[in-house]
């Protein structure tokens, strides 16, 4: 995996992760990271999928190399997502869970449920599932079954 400055990294959230957002834009950026903020821009109601559909489209023309996607249960996002065929967005609430999604499922976007977890929480999965490589090998397999043909 490249160094964290070395990865352009694309995020969304609805109102509910539009905090926790904010609070990593600024740890990515202090890292000196390439990040695109799709949105959303305040706490005020919105839709998950306005915000979701802009990031996966991102991933899939390599003009961001991961994602980063808050909601507020992380459930809602990440289902979002995943109806890309290019997408692999995990959802996670610990640590050794976002490296696992990199080791064995080469997740490309890293789904945080911003109700369920701290900020300083997100930030160390984040440095996790950034800091993890795919281990490829019997799990190249399998995630080449994921998307339909």
């Amino acid at each position: 995996m490249k160094p964290l400055n070395e990865i352009k990294i694309g995020i969304a959230s609805d109102h509910a992760g539009f905090e926790l957002k904010q609070y990593l834009l600024s740890f990515l950026k202090d890292k000196g990271c390439t990040v695109t903020d799709f949105g959303t821009n305040s706490t005020a109601s919105c839709d998950y999928p306005d915000f979701a559909h802009p990031l996966a489209n991102a991933i899939e023309k390599n003009e961001c190399d991961f994602g980063i996607a808050i909601c507020g249960t992380g459930n809602g996002i990440s289902i979002t997502l995943n109806k890309h065929q290019s997408i692999r967005a995990a959802l996670c609430w610990d640590t050794p869970l976002a490296e696992l999604a990199r080791q064995h499922n080469d997740a490309n976007i890293l789904s945080l449920p911003a109700r369920f977890i701290s900020a300083e929480k997100a930030v160390e999965m984040v440095e996790a599932f950034f800091s993890t490589d795919f281990e490829g090998g019997r799990h190249q397999a399998r995630v080449d079954k994921i998307a339909l043909k």
